[in-house]
């Protein structure tokens, strides 16, 4: 998996965020933007319930100017999830942990090695979604830190 794709699929921390309350259940269900960043490429993402209470992640982006598509289902539970890339193993996992209806964490890790660390925000209404990244060092062409923010559509 290119290095793009591996640091950019940390913003998957949008799947964590929902469900603590009835009322909640659904807020990060839906299809969301993030706009190009000093960390990563323009993406678009789309959440789906799934996997008995857990949730599929979909990225749509350009890598090396083709489109791809990322994959992850994850119950939300803090346990490593495989990262597709157009269906196939990437190597890369995503350890998402949902802490409460807008807050959760995740562990992103390419070949069993940690690359970086996220924790998400989504607003009382459900319109933004902010990520802080936390990469890990050795990880090409990247900051130390950078903020996402991703916008329902």
């Amino acid at each position: 998996m290119n290095g793009v794709s591996a640091k950019s699929i940390i913003a998957g921390l949008l799947a964590a965020l929902g469900a603590a309350t009835t009322l909640h259940a659904q807020l990060e269900i839906g299809t969301w933007r993030r706009e190009a960043t000093e960390t990563g490429p323009a993406m678009s993402l789309d959440i789906q319930a799934c996997c008995s209470g857990g949730r599929r992640l979909t990225y749509h982006l350009q890598i090396n100017g083709a489109e791809t598509t990322l994959t992850v289902e994850t119950q939300l539970d803090g346990n490593d999830a495989p990262v597709l890339m157009g269906g196939q193993q990437s190597g890369e996992t995503m350890a998402i942990k949902r802490i409460d209806a807008f807050h959760a964490t995740a562990v992103v890790k390419m070949n069993g090695q940690v690359i970086g660390t996220s924790t998400s925000t989504l607003s009382a209404d459900g319109k933004t979604l902010t990520v802080h990244n936390t990469f890990a060092e050795g990880v090409p062409q990247r900051p130390d830190a950078a903020t996402e923010v991703w916008v329902k559509q």
